[in-house]
Order: C-alpha cells, then structure tokens, then sequence
C-alpha cells in the first residue's frame, strides 16, 4: 500500500477568513462548506479544512511547492496586499527571499499566526547549490 497525506485541520479565530487568504495568496479556490470545515485543496489532491476555535491556537507550519512561474504571481500578491514576508522562518531577513537548493523561498503568517512556506525546490534538491543561505531584496515588500 502507497501512503499519501490526503488532509490537515487548520485551527482558525475565522475559518473565512483565513481559507480565503491562503487561496487567494496560493491562487486556489476554496470549496463548498463541509460541516464545521472549510476546505481549500492543493493541486496535489491534500485538503486544508479551516476550523474555527475559541480558544489559543499554536503556531503551526504549512509549506507549498509551486513552480517557478506560481512563485512569481504570489509573491506578487503577498507585495501588493502589503503582507510582510521574509527569507527565513524567523523573520531575521524581512522584504527578502531565499535561493535555497537553486530555487526560491519567502515565509510569510496567515490571519491565525500560522508560518507559511512557499518554495520552488524541495528541501536538499540541490545541496550543492552555490546558491544555499543566499537572499534577494524584493522590491516593495515590508
């Protein structure tokens, strides 16, 4: 038998308004309400069904593969929202992406405090990259 990662709960103070930003960021659509979910699926077939809670919700982390041509229609998105992102998952290096393995990075938060990844090359793809812990200022970002 294959294994395959098929869905995650994502814990929100609004389940609208966090499914929707991460689809309108990522260029998704966000489904029909399931319940008390709210799902948005990746191109990979994996579900992020949004939940709201009342109660403190812990950071958690999400990262996104896409294509070189999917990065550059969110990062500029993520640019003309105005939402800050950085190159690093801890905010050291803000207004910038990173060129890991040979391709590109930017972490940004969603409305719940969560860390949110969107790469172009799996981690370790390329760990003879000239390019590892190398960071670009991206114009306009906060």
């Amino acid at each position: 038998m294959s294994v395959e990662f098929n869905h995650t709960i994502v814990l929100s103070r609004d389940r609208e308004k966090s499914a929707h930003f991460l689809a309108e960021i990522l260029g998704l659509q966000v489904g029909e309400p399931a319940g008390v979910f709210l799902p948005v699926t990746t191109a990979n077939g994996v579900t992020l069904d949004f939940a709201t809670i009342d109660a403190d919700i812990p950071m958690q982390h999400y990262a996104f593969l896409v294509s070189e041509d999917e990065f550059d229609e969110i990062l500029d998105r993520l640019v003309t929202a105005g939402i800050p992102l950085q190159a690093d998952p801890h905010g050291r290096q803000p207004g910038r992406i990173n060129r890991n393995d040979g391709g590109r990075g930017v972490y940004f938060t969603d409305p719940a405090g969560h860390g949110l990844e969107v790469i172009t090359r799996p981690y370790g793809s390329d760990p003879s990259s000239p390019l590892n812990g190398v960071t670009e200022d991206v114009p306009g970002a906060r």
